[in-house]
């Protein structure tokens, strides 16, 4: 699966000898016997899709590697360092950060998808239901934290300072013009929070530890809407392969019907297929590094 909610919280201090020792850390499978495959840095290569789209690759002609990591500051430390052709694991926000800490200018040549975040309850059942001065969990960490925010904004209830962004605080949130107050937790305590609040912003990695299915949320955020263009997940390569005919077929084999359906079943049904094309993330990505710059 590419990068969800729950994977953003990733120790930014990746180790460049553990990369060095991939074939310790990451398990590689090959799709052929090329000597020169394309080699892809995920951090899901158990995932059925990742063998459709391999076989898919190899009847076009283009051997595929798909490098499998468990650290997420990796797969892009291996693009820049030239051991990886792509990776595809990230939402354009956490590229933004790593490009900004980095001075890199790895580059989005394609979308996959969008995973919405929900806000879930045992005590309402709907937003209606939820009343002044009720209390929202959501998870701390920085990105989670102000893609949460922006879902309750979205819900009608807080209103965030100069109309939020993808880097909001609870230090944001306008409280005379708000309807609920928000109490950060760790992303994996939102869940358990559920007996202690109103409702609760549970990435989907945990909302199976509350009982529910996507299904029980009151309200998720709208995949197509400006707030959630942050958190569209890409394809990334180096800035001066970005045009290399290859890696563009390789976007597009990753949207062919069969393995679309793989990359959703492997969801549970709540991705959203992307197809933003290479301009548009790129200006999506020119935003938010621009905005974290600014801070």
């Amino acid at each position: 699966m590419t990068l969800r909610p729950t994977l953003l919280a990733a120790g930014a201090a990746a180790s460049v000898l553990a990369l060095a020792a991939c074939s310790g850390e990451a398990a590689a499978t090959s799709a052929g016997t090329s000597e020169d495959p394309v080699r892809i840095g995920v951090v899901s290569a158990g995932e059925d899709y990742w063998d459709t789209f391999a076989e898919a690759a190899a009847a076009e002609g283009i051997e595929v590697e798909i490098v499998n990591f468990s650290d997420y500051q990796l797969p892009n430390q291996g693009l820049s360092d030239g051991d990886l052709d792509l990776n595809q694991f990230q939402h354009l926000q956490f590229l933004a950060g790593y490009n900004a800490a980095r001075g890199d200018d790895l580059t989005p040549i394609g979308a996959t998808a969008v995973y919405p975040l929900g806000l879930y309850s045992t005590a309402h059942a709907s937003l209606e239901e939820i009343p002044a001065g009720g209390q929202v969990a959501i998870p701390n960490d920085e990105t989670n934290q102000a893609r949460a925010l922006l879902v309750l904004q979205d819900a009608g209830l807080v209103t965030l300072r100069d109309g939020g962004s993808s880097f909001s605080t609870p230090a944001d949130v306008i409280a005379e013009e708000s309807r609920v107050t928000v109490t950060p937790v760790d992303a994996a305590q939102t869940a358990i929070a559920l007996a202690d609040v109103d409702a609760s912003i549970i990435n989907n990695d945990f909302v199976g530890d509350a009982g529910l299915t996507e299904d029980d949320a009151i309200f998720t955020d709208d995949p197509d809407s400006a707030a959630a263009a942050p958190y569209i997940n890409v394809w990334v390569a180096r800035s001066a392969d970005a045009e290399d005919e290859t890696l563009q077929q390789l976007v597009d084999i990753y949207h062919s019907p069969e393995v679309e359906a793989g990359v959703l079943e492997a969801s549970g049904g709540t991705g959203v297929v992307k197809d933003n094309d290479a301009a548009d993330l790129q200006a999506i990505l020119d935003g938010i590094e621009t905005d974290l710059a600014g801070r």
